[in-house]
């Protein structure tokens, strides 16, 4: 049996993975502290008034634990902070610190050299093409038939 070539979701998460890699050596280059991927996409979910566990986890579609674990991570960094949900006695919100903000542009800065980087190597057409396709309107999931 002959092994088919990559199929669109691994070469995209092959692609994440990439700009994971150069994102976390290059802030360790810089002196930051390193996270997890999983750590980092946490900033990109979080409101600016404060942002529940529960809802990180869903946002993010993983588990409460899971997502607990990255938060508690951040938390010790001192990227994050846990501060009373008014909404809810029982609830705690978790917002980004001044330091967690820092951070956050930085890495932001650093994901954009990095694109520099790979629109040097494939070419900025090519990069931009990528960029309006991964941007384009796709719909709800399709449920198909399958072969």
């Amino acid at each position: 049996m002959t092994e088919a070539a990559p199929n669109m979701p691994l070469r995209l998460a092959a692609a994440k993975r990439w700009f994971d890699d150069a994102l976390t050596a290059s802030m360790r280059a810089a002196g930051e502290q390193p996270l997890s991927a999983a750590q980092g996409q946490v900033f990109a979910f979080l409101d600016a008034e404060g942002t529940t566990v529960a809802e990180l986890a869903r946002r993010l579609g993983v588990t409460r634990q899971t997502a607990h674990q990255a938060v508690h991570g951040l938390l010790a960094l001192g990227l994050l902070e846990q501060v009373p949900d008014p909404a809810s006695a029982r609830s705690r919100l978790i917002r980004i610190t001044a330091e967690g903000t820092r951070v956050h542009r930085r890495a932001q800065e650093t994901l954009a050299v990095i694109e520099g980087v790979l629109a040097d190597r494939i070419g900025a057409a090519q990069a931009t093409a990528l960029r309006t396709a991964l941007t384009l309107p796709r719909g709800e999931p399709p449920v198909v038939r399958a072969p």
